[in-house]
């Protein structure tokens, strides 16, 4: 029986009440916060494993603020957003910000579910599926089981998903990843997103490791995806 707490934070209380019932029908614990200062304490308050949490918030700060706020002091807690803004600026902008995923309303509870789920069980791995899982290369050191991403061995942030992706890909360096691989590999098969989500984790990655060293880059395949490319002379495409 799940006994993670989630952290809900949401204005409209009936989706509070829907979501709360939802998620500890299935076992797990809830907190309920209805604006963006009250989310900011209960999360320091609780340590929330996971964070749902609204766009548009009554008072001086909304989801977008919170979730820039939650990330700059942990940068492991998965962020599901969840929003009735669809367009792809706000998605885009809430997955900058370090949202672990977008989900637009009318949502299907189990949907959300699904999600939680997917990120609960990447970060719950056993000790056996996440052994030695440390890649490095020139300048770069990618530490999965403490989720660390180091440039010339000082630690940067890096939201999880940000670093599962870069660990994908740089632990087969110079194999080309379509991008639904890399959501079924990073995400898992229940993400339910489309593939601009790899797009922007791949843009910020980018921000991170430009000019980092000339050895190696995270390279675009065009019309196919990405890789983790190995400037070595012996790889081409």
């Amino acid at each position: 029986m799940a006994m993670e707490k989630i952290l809900i934070v949401d204005d409209d209380l009936n989706i509070c009440e829907l979501l709360r019932l939802n998620l500890e029908h299935e076992g797990y614990r809830t907190l309920i916060s209805n604006d963006g200062e009250e989310a900011i304490n209960k999360f320091n308050a609780m340590d929330p494993n996971v964070v749902l949490l609204d766009v548009m918030l009554p008072g001086k700060k909304n989801g977008l603020q919170v979730c820039a706020e939650i990330r700059k002091e942990n940068a492991q807690v998965p962020i599901i957003m969840i929003s009735a803004k669809s367009e792809s600026f706000d998605e885009v902008l809430g997955l900058n910000l370090g949202a672990d995923d977008y989900i637009t309303k009318p949502f299907d509870p189990r949907v959300v579910l699904a999600r939680i789920r997917a990120v609960l069980r990447r970060k719950g791995e056993s000790p056996e599926d996440t052994a030695a899982k440390i890649v490095q290369y020139d300048r770069l050191s990618i530490d999965k089981d403490r989720f660390e991403l180091r440039i010339d061995g000082k630690i940067v942030d890096a939201p999880p998903k940000e670093l599962q992706l870069l660990y994908c890909l740089a632990a087969n360096p110079n194999h080309v990843y379509t991008r639904d691989q890399l959501l079924d590999e990073v995400w898992g098969f229940e993400y339910y997103g489309d593939s601009r989500t790899i797009d922007v984790h791949i843009k910020r990655l980018r921000e991170k490791l430009d000019g980092v060293s000339d050895q190696w880059e995270l390279r675009t395949v065009w019309g196919v995806g990405y890789k983790f490319a190995l400037n070595d002379g012996g790889d081409n495409s």
